[in-house]
């Protein structure tokens, strides 16, 4: 029951074969081709024929950024790929011999979360990855959210300032725009303009010439009071935005993915304050756990090939429909 698991980024594709415990066997890696989309569906054949040489495989799952229809076929909107209303599954269908499903790469994350990693043991939980955006995952009552249309749980869309900042989605003042690392890299360039706390901030700025991610991840690292009040400013208002998500869905557990989350404590202390401090009738319920994801960079080929593993149980015995 082994199942192939592909995760498109904006950077690399990643592949693995997958057993039922969610252990990679035996995984691939090449960058993603730049152009027409024709050429990242050759990418991903090429892998998948790759993979399933060598193992016996019962289906394909495919990770990607954007809207994906309830069907698990069609991509309705990709913000890094030029992907509109894309008949992505039926086109791999039409090349590979084997059943398939194409996943939000957030969604697949926070299912291989819930099935494998840091939520395997409750049956209600939200993922929030924060990476250059904010992906969301809902899992409730053992089942992954994904709404009427397919399109549910895009968390980092919340509208969290009315008016606010423009975000890639085209509206103002989504959650994104100020919980993402992006938000840490605008946040820590105003601690350095400002001075005073942010003045090492300032430094390797005019050192470097930037400050990126890993410029502030090395600052948090050696615990320079600047990098670490920028940390806490994003904590803050994931923490913010946990207390709403929480009154709607009622999770047991929040699990805290992407790049950002490698801070550790150091996030989600200010991020467990926030939540605190505006949750509804404190104190009077249980309040939920918030751990950092386990499975880190490979949850998304990990929770892909589980739902094409899924997807394939329920399909007819049989032979498989021909392939053009």
């Amino acid at each position: 029951m082994h199942a192939i698991g592909i995760d498109i980024g904006g950077t690399k594709i990643a592949g693995a074969v997958i057993d039922p415990d969610g252990t990679i066997v035996r995984d691939l890696r090449t960058p993603t081709p730049a152009g027409a989309p024709q050429l990242i569906e050759n990418a991903v054949v090429e892998m998948v024929t790759a993979l399933s040489a060598e193992h016996d495989v019962v289906a394909v799952g495919v990770a990607a950024a954007g809207f994906i229809d309830a069907a698990q076929s069609t991509v309705y909107y990709a913000p890094n790929i030029n992907w509109r209303n894309e008949p992505f599954r039926a086109k791999l269908e039409a090349r590979i011999d084997l059943p398939i499903v194409i996943e939000n790469d957030a969604n697949a994350a926070g299912w291989a979360e819930f099935r494998f990693g840091a939520a395997r043991l409750v049956s209600d939980m939200v993922m929030l990855t924060i990476g250059t955006g904010v992906g969301g995952a809902i899992v409730a009552s053992d089942t992954l959210f994904r709404g009427g249309f397919g399109a549910g749980a895009e968390l980092g869309h919340l509208r969290l300032v009315p008016g606010g900042l423009l975000c890639g989605c085209g509206a103002h003042g989504c959650l994104e725009q100020y919980a993402s690392g992006r938000a840490l890299q605008r946040i820590a360039n105003e601690l350095a303009d400002a001075g005073g706390i942010g003045q090492n901030l300032a430094r390797v700025r005019a050192e470097r010439g930037r400050l990126d991610g890993s410029d502030i991840a090395e600052l948090i690292g050696d615990g320079d009071l600047g990098a670490l009040t920028a940390l806490r400013q994003l904590g803050t208002v994931i923490g913010e935005a946990c207390a709403t998500f929480g009154a709607v869905l009622d999770p047991q557990m929040f699990v805290i993915g992407g790049g950002v989350a490698q801070a550790g404590d150091l996030l989600l202390d200010p991020i467990r304050h926030a939540y605190e401090e505006n949750l509804s009738a404190r104190g009077y319920h249980p309040e939920p756990e918030f751990r950092i994801a386990e499975l880190v960079n490979d949850a998304g080929v990990v929770g892909a090939a589980d739902l094409a593993r899924h997807f394939a149980s329920r399909l007819p015995a049989g032979p498989s429909a021909p392939r053009k």
